[in-house]
């Protein structure tokens, strides 16, 4: 599974907002701090801001910031919303489908399979369970230094 570099500017800027709550941030701050192309961020704010899980302020002494609690932001629904389709293979949209073995292929089904276990592990997720344990606490939160690399 692969998400889009699109997606995963969105969840680095809401996972920026939300260790800063209440504290307005501009494209730049967060362009500079994950060192990626400010255009980018000027796409990925504008569609957040739409989806209205941020707010933008113009002006001096704008910014932004998240439009709702930590805890009532989803990360299967914001990767749902950012991602176009989330075809792992060609043989995922009907349309564009040119696959020789698709009646005859079991490969399919078990990717979807995959596919919907890997959403409903997001869908257990929210914005606060990833978010530093210095903000409030959650059910879910892994410290980072506790997850364990095999072969490491």
């Amino acid at each position: 599974m692969q998400l889009t570099l699109y997606t995963d500017y969105s969840l680095r800027v809401l996972l920026y907002l939300g260790k800063r709550p209440g504290e307005r941030a501009t494209i730049t701050q967060i362009s500079d701090y994950y060192s990626i192309s400010r255009n980018h961020l000027v796409k990925v704010v504008h569609n957040l801001s739409q989806l209205e899980l941020i707010h933008t302020i113009r002006g001096k002494s704008g910014g932004m910031l998240l439009a709702h609690d930590p805890k009532d932001i989803n990360i299967a629904d914001v990767i749902h919303h950012m991602e176009p389709h989330m075809n792992i293979l060609e043989c995922f949209d009907d349309a564009s489908n040119t696959c020789p073995i698709t009646e005859a292929c079991a490969l399919k089904g078990v990717l979807f399979q995959a596919k919907k276990s890997f959403m409903d592990v997001l869908q257990s997720y929210t914005l606060a369970d990833l978010l530093p344990a210095t903000n409030a606490p959650s059910k879910h939160h892994i410290p980072i230094d506790t997850i364990q690399v095999k072969g490491k």
